[in-house]
């Protein structure tokens, strides 16, 4: 795969890159001269940009002839890395270009080329002739979206690991599925002398770096999210439905709902996907017999979604829930309110943190509460402690094993089959790199500014033992989502939203006792806490939403 460097755009020609993960496939004939339908043939001579970072609502590119290099814009004296080239047959983009988001990379063309140009919308229309042909180009851009994560293209973060700052950018990156690039100041040459090129001190960082010349100095998640395409809700005098929560409820009930020509804004305080998105793979979800991850789920879902016309505000915190001339008014952290005929909560749980000695000091460097790939990489060949015994930290626990030497995984009991699905508590205990730690807690960090041990203290026999660990991810007992709606809506006595039955009238199974608010997932007092009964929760409750907005005359 073409990695190499330079100033100028215009090198001497590249020889295409090989296919090897199904990233960068080849179009057929039958394939290209149905895009040609809905597509505009455009010649282009060497050196044209065909789309740039940052940019949005661009089209996808089927080279007829010719061969285009993607680049990433990587440094203030504006040399650019090239990540692949593309000769006849393949077709360029960006998987943010089905998600509504900026691009992260620059399409330029490396000889004079004859491209077809498919816009969004045009392109929608054609997959809908040829599944197969959505499948495949769906499936290339998030492999894609992997391998620029894993070299590191898109934004650029500099900052210390230190830093709570640069932790809170990091994480939205990780969590929205963002490539990035960290570079740690305490450790990184390279990033003392990018600060220089910048004139930006050591104590101004952390700091965002974006096409190579765009610099934030640490800017707020909503700035970010802004300048990556994240908050694109429109503006409405009023929705048919707003969704409070991006997790697999949330998603699938924006697809039902947007599918069958609901006006929707799905909103989210973090990134779509909710904890689902953190799995590394799911395996027991029905029609995935060889699993998936969770991040490529919820991509999925927010491509469908978004295919359907349903519009995403990332960040966009709900705080409150009120009601004003017969509509339900949705307050936001960012200061704007959304206006809606009617809500669905599907916000989710949180997973509780750790009340221990070191926890204050070394969270913000060395705690985790998910493991994704962006995590796994900063752990590579250290030591790392799970806390947990449920399925996410048995994902978690497998996941890591991957890369990390060692995988203490800490339950408080002896069964590890107590709470974690029998295949997967079979996998932990046949890895050799998993360690159980069974009866025992985790009661003290150990560290002054990183992580170094932590301290184990077993139930039974009363021993403590102190184990070498450079991370420790916590993935225990989890907490609703639901301080926003206290006073609003009856709420369970764990905080859990109560509907149906128990929402003190006769409602539908998924409607609050306030009328036109219905909630669904996790955050439902009583629901089953899967993937898959999410999903179908969301699904089934736009059912009730139909019926509501007609008994209403709202539609």
């Amino acid at each position: 795969m073409p990695t190499s460097s330079s100033s100028d755009l215009e090198l001497a020609d590249l020889p295409e890159t090989p296919d090897t993960t199904g990233a960068y496939p080849r179009l057929t004939e039958a394939q290209i001269m149905l895009l040609s339908r809905y597509g505009e043939r455009k010649s282009l001579t060497k050196g044209t940009t065909l789309f740039c970072a940052g940019d949005r609502d661009c089209g996808v590119f089927v080279v007829l002839d010719g061969r285009v290099r993607v680049v990433q814009e990587d440094s203030p004296e504006g040399a650019s890395r090239v990540l692949a080239v593309h000769g006849r047959g393949r077709f360029v983009g960006d998987l943010s270009m089905l998600t509504g988001q900026a691009v992260y990379v620059t399409a330029v063309a490396q000889t004079d080329v004859e491209v077809l140009e498919v816009v969004y919308d045009r392109l929608k229309e054609a997959v809908t002739q040829d599944q197969a042909l959505g499948d495949l180009i769906l499936r290339a851009f998030i492999l894609r979206r992997n391998i620029h994560a894993d070299l590191g293209a898109g934004l650029r973060i500099i900052g210390s690991r230190y830093s709570a700052d640069t932790r809170r950018l990091r994480d939205f990156a990780s969590r929205n599925r963002i490539p990035c690039r960290w570079d740690d100041v305490e450790e990184d040459p390279e990033a003392e002398g990018t600060l220089r090129a910048f004139d930006i001190p050591p104590d101004q960082t952390p700091v965002v770096i974006w096409k190579g010349h765009t610099v934030l100095r640490n800017p707020t998640i909503a700035e970010l999210a802004e300048l990556l395409g994240l908050r694109a809700a429109p503006r409405r005098a009023a929705f048919d439905l707003v969704v409070v929560g991006a997790g697999p409820g949330g998603l699938a009930a924006a697809v039902y709902a947007a599918s069958e020509g609901l006006s929707i804004v799905v909103l989210d305080a973090f990134a779509t996907g909710g904890q689902a998105a953190t799995s590394s793979q799911i395996e027991n979800y029905l029609g995935f017999p060889a699993g998936i991850t969770g991040a490529e789920l919820a991509d999925r879902a927010v491509v469908q979604a978004r295919k359907f016309g349903a519009a995403f505000n990332i960040p966009g915190e709900a705080t409150s829930l009120t009601q004003a001339d017969g509509y339900h008014v949705v307050g936001l952290a960012e200061g704007d309110d959304l206006i809606a005929h009617a809500v669905l909560v599907a916000t989710g749980v949180r997973y509780r943190r750790l009340d221990i000695p070191g926890m204050d000091r070394l969270e913000g460097s060395s705690v985790y509460y998910a493991a994704t790939e962006f995590e796994a990489r900063l752990c590579r060949q250290d030591p790392v402690t799970v806390v947990g015994g449920g399925n996410s930290a048995g994902q978690a626990a497998c996941f890591l094993a991957r890369q990390s030497p060692m995988v203490n995984l800490v339950i408080r009991h002896d069964d590890l089959g107590r709470d974690m699905s029998r295949y997967l508590a079979d996998r932990v205990e046949q890895s050799p790199r998993i360690k159980v730690w069974r009866n025992s807690e985790v009661c003290e960090l150990i560290g002054d500014e990183a992580l170094e041990e932590v301290l184990l203290h077993h139930l039974q026999s009363d021993e403590e033992h102190r184990v070498a660990t450079t991370a420790l991810f916590v993935l225990i007992g989890a907490a609703p989502h639901t301080s926003w709606l206290e006073g609003m809506i009856p709420l369970d006595e764990k905080g859990f939203v109560l509907t149906g039955s128990g929402a003190e009238r006769r409602v539908g199974m998924f409607e609050t006792r306030c009328r036109g608010v219905f909630a669904v997932g996790d955050v439902r007092s009583g629901s089953v806490k899967r993937v898959a009964s999410a999903v179908g929760e969301g699904s089934v409750a736009i059912r009730q939403v139909h019926e509501f907005l007609e008994a209403e005359g709202r539609r």
